[in-house]
């Protein structure tokens, strides 16, 4: 297995079958252009993508820079063969590389396959939180705000 850093979109949209849907082109390059913005690919023997994560750095005044571990995707067919824990580590090298003080994720408390991938990846429980979010129609307009 290799694992790779993307930077073009045909990259990406090579190993959309990752995804959750197929990666929007706008999007794409907006993710890639980003400064802080990571997305890894891991691939089989034959060269076919198998796996992804992305990952987002995120900077707070008082806290610093810390990796945000935004997506993971392995395959059907190489998932528990260790491809998303390899991706993990790798993430894990980048932001340490980058000066990131740690790395999080938020998952679903009844998913355990996910929980059991990022305890073997070592990340550990940090306690009960909730997550709250807000949805937007994408092809609404939002107005700029006030300088």
């Amino acid at each position: 297995m290799r694992i790779d850093r993307v930077t073009e979109a045909a990259q990406v949209h090579r190993a959309a079958d990752l995804f959750d849907r197929p990666p929007r082109s706008a999007a794409t390059a907006v993710f890639l252009a980003a400064p802080g913005h990571h997305l890894l690919v891991a691939y089989d023997d034959h060269d076919d993508p198998v796996g992804m994560v992305t990952g987002v750095e995120l900077t707070h005044p008082d806290k610093g820079t810390e990796m945000f571990v935004y997506e993971l995707g392995v395959a059907p067919s190489a998932r528990r063969r260790g491809v998303a824990t390899a991706l993990l580590h790798a993430l894990g090298a980048l932001a340490r590389s980058r000066g990131c003080y740690g790395m999080w994720v938020a998952v679903d408390t009844d998913n355990d396959a996910a929980l059991a991938t990022y305890a073997r990846a070592g990340a550990r429980d940090e306690g009960d939180c909730t997550v709250r979010g807000w949805t937007w129609n994408p092809d609404d307009r939002v107005p700029s705000a006030p300088a």
